[in-house]
């Protein structure tokens, strides 16, 4: 694990997703700032930005749930490029007010995600000039929010650099997102979702890897570029949930629940869900030099002996705002 002398800023609305507790072991730490604020707000970007003189931007915030985008893909494009575009003219503003050296080392990264690219076919990997082919509400909105970040580097030099990750996973992530199901369904001995068959293919990232990637971008990427953030860890979704329930096999030999998971529920499948993601990485390494530090198995040992050991802790940040339930099944085409 990295760390850095950098102090950080941290803007974020704190919706249903996001909870004080996941950030309690910052609170103590001086290089970490918390301000409550909406990315949509451009008096509260623009008086984060000069109030703290930032010398660089990380643009995560977004709206992630694409279950939740298909129920009301409002909130998306409100977050996800309303959000985006504030921030971009915000940070314009301020960039040009820079002294000489402070503005030539300033970044501004969008973190943007390979979904936005769509679907790939069995040997196919998505690279950073293809073309955009979204297909969920939540795709389309970081595909839309995407191009206004190249165009401001364009159009105003802005120094801007967009990123496309695959599916993170590890410590704080909210319940909704598949490894951490499986974790929670399978300790409790219930049923493991999975959406379809199960043969719907992702490429798995341990958020420690991803963090030093997007640091490694911030501090030393092209401004103009982009950059695939990836880890080659393809597995169907099914292939993902028996790979956690080995780890909790190895984590836990007397559990009464053993072998993980003991049942899984075949749930009826997303609509538009993509058959397969897959991004060719070959920039970033040869480029930055990042490759990712941990294999699959290691990675989700890691994740599971972090959650085995803060169950109270994902309970009490998820009371209330999520209680599993199945969204994303709105009516067919037709």
């Amino acid at each position: 694990m990295w760390s850095t002398d950098a102090t950080v800023i941290d803007l974020d609305k704190l919706t249903y997703a996001g909870h004080l507790e996941s950030l309690a072991e910052a609170y103590d730490d001086p290089r970490h700032v918390f301000v409550r604020g909406d990315v949509c707000d451009t008096a509260t970007a623009r008086d984060a930005l000069r109030r703290h003189r930032l010398d660089a931007v990380m643009h995560v915030a977004a709206e992630t749930h694409v279950d939740r985008s298909i129920d009301s893909p409002r909130p998306f494009v409100d977050t996800n490029v309303v959000g985006t575009f504030t921030m971009l003219e915000a940070t314009r503003g301020y960039w040009r007010e820079l002294d000489g050296a402070t503005r030539a080392r300033f970044h501004f990264v969008q973190v943007s995600t390979g979904e936005a690219l769509g679907s790939m076919g069995p040997e196919e990997l998505a690279r950073e000039a293809t073309a955009y082919r979204p297909n969920s509400p939540y795709a389309a909105s970081k595909a839309t929010a995407d191009h206004p970040v190249r165009a401001w580097h364009e159009t105003y030099g802005l120094p801007t650099i967009v990123t496309s990750g695959c599916n993170s996973f590890g410590p704080y992530q909210f319940l909704y997102k598949l490894v951490l199901r499986v974790i929670l369904a399978a300790c409790d001995g219930a049923a493991v979702p999975v959406y379809g068959k199960g043969e719907n293919e992702r490429d798995w990232l341990h958020v420690d890897d991803h963090a030093r990637a997007l640091r490694l971008v911030l501090a030393e990427g092209r401004p103009g570029a982009s950059y695939n953030i990836a880890a080659g860890n393809r597995r169907t979704n099914l292939a993902l949930v028996e790979a956690v329930g080995a780890a909790l096999d190895a984590l836990r030999p007397g559990s009464p629940h053993r072998p993980y998971p003991r049942l899984i529920a075949f749930d009826p499948d997303r609509p538009g869900h993509d058959t397969r993601y897959a991004l060719d990485t070959a920039r970033i390494a040869r480029e930055l030099g990042w490759t990712p530090s941990l294999d699959l198995d290691q990675a989700l040992r890691a994740t599971v002996e972090w959650y085995l050991a803060n169950r109270d802790r994902c309970s009490r940040a998820s009371a209330g705002a999520y209680g599993g339930e199945r969204r994303g099944l709105a009516a067919p085409r037709g």
